[in-house]
C-alpha cells in the first residue's frame, strides 16, 4: 500500500525514524516529498510544491497523512514566527475541500499543532524576542490564566505586575497576533473534519502548560470539537514530533481492519500517576491517548495482548536523563529495574511481542536498564526500544514500532534497535552533554550554533557512538556488526543528530 506523508518539519525524528519505523512492515510503500521541497529550521518549506507533489501521487496512494503546519506555515517553527495573512490560510482550506472534491475515496489523516508556549528564554526556535523576554512572555499569560481561573497568591501577584510593567508591549502584540491567526486554523481544520475532508485529526500538544497561552488555545479547541461533536475522529494529547509515527500505525490498523491489543506494565509503583516534565497529565492518561490515536486498544490480560509494552517510568521525581549520575534516590528506592527485566525475560521467552518506552528520564534513555536488558541477554529480542526527548515522542513512537513490526523483518528490526540505541541512549544520554563540554565550547562553538566546524563535530561524535557502544552492548546482537555510523546536525546545533547506519549479519 502507498502512503503519502507529509511530515510536520524536516528533522530524522519526522522522516527518517518514520521511514526506518514504515520498512518493518513488507507491505507499505512510504512516499515523501523531496528534501529540497523541505525548508530548513526557521526557513520554510516550499509548499506550493509540496503542493503540487501531493497531487502528483495522490491518483495511486492508498492513503495521506498530512501535517497542516507544513502544508500552511511550511514547517513546526515556522509556524511560530510567520507573517500570514488570513486569506493564506483560507487559500489552504479551500485548497483542501477541492482536493477531497477530486479524490474522495483518498483518507486524509491529518496532524495540527496548538502552538506552544516554552518556559523558558530562548530564541533558537521562536521570535528572535524570545531570546530575552520568553520567560516573562509565558509567566506573564500563564499568572493571567491562573488568576482567572483560581486567583494568585501575593507573591504571584506581584510577580504578575512587575512582568506587566517591563514586558514590551509590541512583543505581546506581535506573540498574540500569531496565535490568534494560527488558532483560527485549528478551528477551520476541525470544520474539515466534520465536512468529512479529513478522516481522522491528531492535535498533539508540545512543551504544554496547567496554564497560559497553550491551555487558553487548547480550551478553545475543546470546545470546538464538543459543539461539533467530533470526539472520535479528533484526539488531543501531549506530543508533537511522534505524530507521523502514530498516524501510520493508525493508518496500517485501519487498512488492515484489525486493533491490535496491548498489555501495559510499569517499572514502578506510582509510575502511571507522575506526570513527565514537558507534558501536562499522568503517564497513565497519555498512555490510553496515544493507545487509541494509533488505532489500538488496552488490555487487561498479557494472555490477551497482541503486543506487550513495558514502560520504563520514574520512581517518583523525574529528571533529565543527562543527569543519571546524580539521579534522584528513588530511581532506586520507588522502583524495582531487575523485577521490570525479569518481568520483560520472562513475557520475550513467551514468544511475545515486547516493545520498551523507555520514559524513566527526559531527553534520553536510561543507562541503568540498557545495562541490565543486555545483560539478560534479551535487548535484541525485543520488537521496539526507544527512549528521546518528551514522554510522548517515546511512547508513540514505540507503539508505532509494535505494530508495524508485528510481522515484520527481523533484520530490520534489530538494525532499528541499534539505531536507536545509538541515538536515544548513547547520543542523547551521555555524548551529545559530554561533548559539549569537553569538545563543542573548546571549538568556539554552542549548543545551539556549531557554525562552520559541524563536520568536526560530526566525526568526533561517530567515533564516541562507536566506541561507546561497543564498550556498553556486550551480550546482544552477535550475529550484528556495524559497518558504518555517520552522524550530522540537521538544524546545525547538538539537540539532536541523524545518524546514517549500516549493519551486516556475521
Amino acid at each position: 500500500m502507498k502512503i503519502i506523508y507529509i511530515p510536520i518539519d524536516e528533522r530524522p525524528c519526522n522522516t527518517h525514524v518514520v521511514e526506518r519505523i514504515a520498512a518493518t512492515a513488507e507491505d507499505i510503500d512510504l512516499l515523501l516529498p523531496s528534501k529540497n521541497l523541505f525548508g530548513f529550521k526557521k526557513n520554510p518549506a516550499d509548499t506550493e510544491g509540496i503542493w503540487q507533489w501531493i497531487k502528483h501521487e495522490a491518483s495511486e496512494a492508498d492513503a495521506l497523512i498530512l501535517s497542516v503546519d507544513m502544508l500552511v506555515y511550511g514547517g513546526l517553527l515556522p509556524s511560530r514566527m510567520h507573517y500570514l495573512l488570513e486569506e493564506t490560510a483560507d487559500k489552504w482550506i479551500e485548497r483542501l475541500r477541492d482536493f477531497h472534491q477530486e479524490y474522495p475515496d483518498l483518507p486524509i489523516y491529518a496532524s495540527n499543532m496548538i502552538m506552544r508556549t516554552p518556559k523558558y528564554s530562548s530564541s533558537d526556535e521562536e521570535p528572535m524576542y524570545y531570546e530575552e523576554w520568553g520567560r516573562e512572555i509565558f509567566l506573564h499569560a500563564y499568572l493571567e490564566d491562573k488568576q482567572n481561573v483560581n486567583g494568585l497568591t501575593d507573591d504571584e501577584a506581584a510577580e504578575l505586575k512587575a512582568i506587566q510593567q517591563k514586558l514590551p508591549k509590541q512583543y505581546v502584540e506581535d506573540y498574540e497576533k500569531r496565535r490568534s491567526f494560527n488558532i483560527k486554523v485549528n478551528q477551520s481544520v476541525l470544520e474539515l473534519v466534520q465536512e468529512g475532508v479529513i478522516n481522522f485529526l491528531a492535535i498533539p500538544q508540545d512543551d504544554s502548560s496547567e496554564y497560559g497561552y497553550t491551555a487558553r488555545d487548547q480550551s478553545v479547541v475543546v470546545a470546538k470539537r464538543e459543539q461539533l461533536r467530533l470526539y472520535n475522529n479528533v484526539h488531543i494529547y501531549p506530543g508533537a514530533d511522534e505524530v507521523g509515527a502514530t498516524l501510520l500505525a493508525r493508518i496500517y490498523n485501519t487498512l488492515h481492519q484489525k486493533r491490535p491489543r496491548i498489555y501495559t506494565f510499569w517499572s514502578s509503583t506510582f509510575g502511571p500517576q507522575i506526570i513527565p516534565m514537558y507534558e501536562d497529565r499522568p503517564f497513565a492518561e497519555s498512555l490510553k491517548a496515544h493507545v487509541l490515536a494509533s488505532g489500538c486498544q488496552l488490555v487487561d490480560r498479557a494472555e490477551e495482548a497482541d503486543i506487550i509494552l513495558a514502560y520504563n517510568t520514574p520512581g517518583r521525581l523525574m529528571q533529565e536523563a543527562w543527569d543519571q549520575s546524580k539521579k534522584d534516590i528513588t530511581y532506586s528506592s520507588f522502583r524495582n529495574l531487575l523485577h521490570f527485566v525479569d518481568q520483560i525475560a520472562s513475557y520475550v521467552k513467551q514468544g511475545k511481542k515486547v516493545i520498551v518506552a523507555d520514559s524513566a528520564y527526559a531527553n534520553g534513555g536510561d543507562s541503568q536498564l540498557i545495562t541490565l536488558l543486555d545483560e539478560a541477554g534479551i535487548l535484541d529480542k525485543l520488537l521496539s526500544y526507544k527512549g528521546w526527548n518528551t514522554n510522548c515522542n517515546t511512547l508513540g513512537t514505540t507503539i508505532a514500532q509494535g505494530v508495524m513490526g508485528m510481522d515484520g523483518e527481523q533484520a530490520v528490526i534489530q538494525q532499528n534497535l541499534i539505531y536507536h540505541l545509538l541515538d536515544d541512549y548513547f547520543y542523547q544520554t551521555e555524548i551529545r552533554m559530554e561533548m559539549l563540554e569537553d569538545f563543542v565550547v573548546k571549538h568556539g562553538l554552542s549548543y545551539f550554533d556549531l557554525k562552520d566546524k559541524a563536520n568536526l563535530v560530526n566525526e568526533e561524535r561517530d567515533k564516541r557512538l562507536r566506541r561507546r557502544y561497543s564498550e556498553l552492548i556486550m551480550n546482544s546482537f552477535k550475529g550484528f556488526e556495524i559497518e558504518k555510523i555517520q552522524t550530522y546536525a540537521p538544524w546545525n546545533r547538538m539537540f539532536e543528530c541523524g545518524i546514517e547506519l549500516k549493519t551486516k549479519t556475521i
